[in-house]
């Protein structure tokens, strides 16, 4: 065993856990383990003959690195903590509940002594719904929209994941300021080829964004799109299926494309690049469809809409308007798209997310969503409107889009308190909101 805790309670473990029947035969710092050189520190020690190492519950030691470093060496991570946020942790990475960090030597050993199982979950199964985030051609924003909405579903006791399955133009880590080299959906897949893939696996193979409203576990897309063939339509079902148990929420962003997109269709089996887009509105419990709110991005809407209905039949087609704004369709821009909408597709509910270049600019500045660069943005407050609808209708997982605009609200405070008497005595009506 190796341990990475303080020097006092090193010291003293190292004396006792050998009554225990425990080799320590080694010690690290544990700030040596933070970041990226994780594996550096690591790999510098007798790893040779080592089950274990011993080290705190902190978001900053259980890095990526560190973890995939102990994963090819076949070291087993023992966690020291309490309380809540140390067993979430433990959750998210796939590891055994934390130990109480004043545990003696024989409680550690007696730890040691029992083996996870790799079949039995890690999590207790959610709600398990899937909200799969379409769009035609033109960059509508899919994937700001996703990722603004796992930002209002997230919350402490709802475990929100993003998986990005764009086979064209996979952007969710970048969005996010994550590496694009994470393993990802790609390895999900893989490992769901092969029947291994469960709720540890994915939080292994998960990167987590730390949002205002709760923590969102991102499995990034493959970072070239000439990898789309390792997003079989096979595969992919699968690991959406492991989703389900793992996540209360799965919001999947996919490719606009709905065609086969293969000039050979017959018998034989070929790989197809739309594979992951049509598997996931297939297995999608609802359809998030983002519209650019301009002429062209209409009628592209139009053209594909129909399409897309024939493909997910009666699974509900929440439909979202982005970048609201008068200026490609003039006067009463939210009447004309409501009309032609109406007119052309026979939709009626429509929602609409307001032009707000700023809010989403300081998001990708600081990859962040939307809510957290720009807390009062009013695109993140429409978005946190529309969420609670996404919602299973059997109220399993609890709204935590209305707690967003309520915290938006209240982050506005004082501002908008000290605002309402200066309007009336000036005889200045409130604007109407840009969202409906």
């Amino acid at each position: 065993m190796i341990l990475a805790v303080a020097d006092d309670r090193a010291l003293a473990l190292a004396q006792d856990l050998p009554l225990a029947g425990v080799e320590v035969v080694g010690r690290i710092a544990p700030e040596s383990l933070a970041g990226d050189d994780a594996e550096n520190a690591l790999t510098a020690l007798p790893l040779r003959g080592v089950d274990a190492l011993v080290l705190p519950a902190d978001r900053g030691l259980l890095g990526v690195a560190l973890r995939a470093a102990c994963d090819r060496a076949g070291v087993r991570l023992l966690l020291l903590g309490r309380g809540d946020p140390a067993a979430r942790l433990a959750r998210r990475a796939g590891l055994a509940p934390p130990l109480d960090p004043e545990s003696s030597a024989w409680d550690i050993a007696d730890a040691l002594a029992v083996r996870p199982s790799a079949t039995e979950p890690t999590r207790a199964p959610d709600s398990g719904s899937i909200i799969a985030v379409w769009g035609p051609h033109g960059a509508p924003g899919r994937t700001t929209v996703a990722v603004q909405l796992c930002a209002a579903l997230a919350s402490p006791q709802r475990h929100v994941a993003l998986v990005d399955a764009d086979t064209h133009a996979p952007s969710a880590a970048l969005l996010l300021g994550l590496g694009e080299d994470a393993p990802g959906i790609a390895a999900a897949c893989r490992r769901a080829d092969l029947g291994l893939l469960d709720g540890a696996e994915l939080s292994r193979l998960a990167m987590t964004v730390d949002s205002g409203a709760g923590p969102i576990d991102v499995l990034a897309g493959i970072n070239r799109p000439s990898r789309w063939p390792e997003l079989s339509a096979t595969r992919l079902a699968a690991a959406l299926l492991a989703c389900r148990d793992w996540a209360a929420i799965t919001v999947v962003d996919v490719a606009a494309p709905l065609e086969t997109d293969e000039e050979m269709v017959s018998d034989i089996a070929v790989p197809r690049r739309n594979a992951a887009t049509l598997t996931a509105l297939e297995a999608a419990d609802r359809v998030v469809a983002v519209v650019s709110a301009d002429p062209l991005g209409v009628a592209r809407f139009v053209r594909d809409h129909a399409e897309l209905r024939a493909l997910v039949g009666s699974t509900p087609v929440t439909v979202l308007v982005n970048r609201l704004r008068s200026g490609p369709l003039g006067v009463d821009a939210r009447r004309q798209i409501r009309r032609a909408l109406a007119r052309f597709s026979g939709i009626d509910d429509v929602r609409f997310l307001p032009f707000d270049p700023r809010g989403v600019d300081a998001a990708l500045l600081h990859g962040r969503p939307v809510s957290d660069a720009a807390p009062r943005s009013a695109f993140a407050a429409a978005v946190a409107q529309v969420a609670p609808a996404l919602l299973p209708a059997d109220g399993s997982a609890k709204t935590s889009g209305a707690t967003a605009a309520l915290r938006l609200r209240r982050r506005r405070g004082h501002k908008a308190e000290k605002a309402e008497p200066i309007r009336r005595r000036r005889g200045i009506a409130a604007r109407p909101s840009d969202t409906s």
